[in-house]
């Protein structure tokens, strides 16, 4: 499809009009501010790419969730990783998990230590990797549902007996569910993903909708796709329906991609863990079933993590707002760290690391601003 494709849905004239139905809405609503929540770093990079800040009315607030995996991978998840690593096993990776902390190191300064540990692009890269050697290779394999499936299809397409999978994958539904149960929380409508919505259909979110009574609504990317999904969220809000509605749906369907989910859980199973800084998720994770023992690094190796014991972060990690910023309940802006101790290139908490983290997104387009009058 080419880039022209697309023009339509980048189109000012409709996007000052998809603004000036925000600020009719949030006038309508009357409180302030009118608190949406998305739930996808995706969402986030394109809010700060075009600007969309700038178009919302102060009265809306949008918020970053949990929607960065490398940003909520748990420190253990991230030791087990290190710990394979400084033991000699070679590990392959995307990218942004080399500098994530863990307890006491990352899997950059155990590469920089002399660990064998190479960046991929995707699980095949990592699997034609495995194919060139005999030496064991493990996968540490991050990502919601859409990452997911793809290592599952790749452990069903008989890979080399050297390869094996360290599962840090997460599942998306189940911590809608800890947001929403929150103390304090706010958030008044959920802004879903459109491309794990791909995967799972937008009718996953009905029973979040019927047991919380919180309106859901599925997106796309673009700047309107974006746009007209906020004026469907708060229409909703406004008229005290609590629904799930597709503004995707040249994507997403109720059902959703049936193949794919019954290649996710042929392979995965939901299990609960911690998600970093946020709380214990039940079924918040995505771990292998047990008729992939023989390609679970987790039962594989003998992963020894008494090297880590003792070790205490830096002092810094205790000021750290990551996991409040993932929860909604802090922004970026209010951490004293942010932009100061904490950068990109020195990043303290996981938020900073990741290119799809709020921390790092705002770094990298400098802040959240709001360029003139109300809208």
């Amino acid at each position: 499809m080419t880039t022209s494709a697309f023009v339509p849905l980048r189109d000012p004239r409709r996007a000052r009009a998809l603004a000036e139905a925000l600020s009719r809405l949030t006038s309508r609503i009357g409180r302030d501010p009118v608190s949406v929540m998305h739930v996808c770093g995706s969402h986030e990079q394109a809010i700060a790419r075009y600007g969309l800040r700038a178009t919302f009315p102060r009265a809306l607030d949008v918020i970053m969730g949990p929607g960065c995996p490398v940003c909520v991978t748990d420190l253990p998840e991230v030791d087990e990783a290190v710990a394979l690593a400084s033991s000699g096993v070679r590990i392959a990776t995307y990218g942004d998990m080399l500098r994530v902390p863990g307890t006491a190191s990352s899997l950059a300064e155990a590469q920089a230590e002399g660990a064998t540990i190479d960046v991929v692009y995707s699980v095949s890269q990592a699997v034609e990797l495995a194919r060139t050697s005999s030496e064991p290779l493990v996968f540490f394999a991050s990502g919601f549902e859409t990452t997911a499936v793809a290592t599952a299809a790749a452990l069903l397409g008989e890979p080399p007996d050297n390869f094996s999978v360290l599962s840090a994958h997460k599942y998306i539904p189940p911590v809608m569910e800890i947001v929403a149960e929150m103390p304090g929380n706010r958030v008044e409508g959920f802004l879903a993903a459109g491309h794990a919505a791909t995967i799972t259909g937008w009718g996953v979110f009905e029973p979040f909708v019927v047991r919380h009574g919180i309106p859901v609504v599925v997106a796309g990317f673009e700047p309107l796709d974006i746009l007209a999904g906020l004026v469907r969220l708060l229409e909703l809000v406004l008229e005290g329906r609590a629904e799930v509605s597709n503004m995707y749906p040249r994507c997403v369907t109720h059902e959703g991609n049936r193949r794919a989910q019954d290649t996710l859980w042929r392979v995965f199973r939901p299990a609960g863990g911690n998600w970093r800084g946020i709380a214990h998720v039940p079924s918040g994770n995505l771990r292998l079933r047990d008729e992939f023992a023989h390609a679970d690094a987790r039962r594989r190796f003998s992963i020894d993590l008494t090297s880590l014991w003792g070790h205490a972060p830096s002092p810094l990690v205790a000021q750290c707002l990551c996991g409040e910023i993932m929860a909604g309940t802090a922004s970026p802006a209010g951490c004293a760290l942010f932009g100061r101790a904490c950068t990109p290139d020195a990043p303290v908490g996981a938020c900073m690391v990741s290119s799809e983290g709020t921390c790092h997104i705002w770094h990298q387009y400098g802040g959240r601003p709001f360029l003139g009058g109300d809208s």
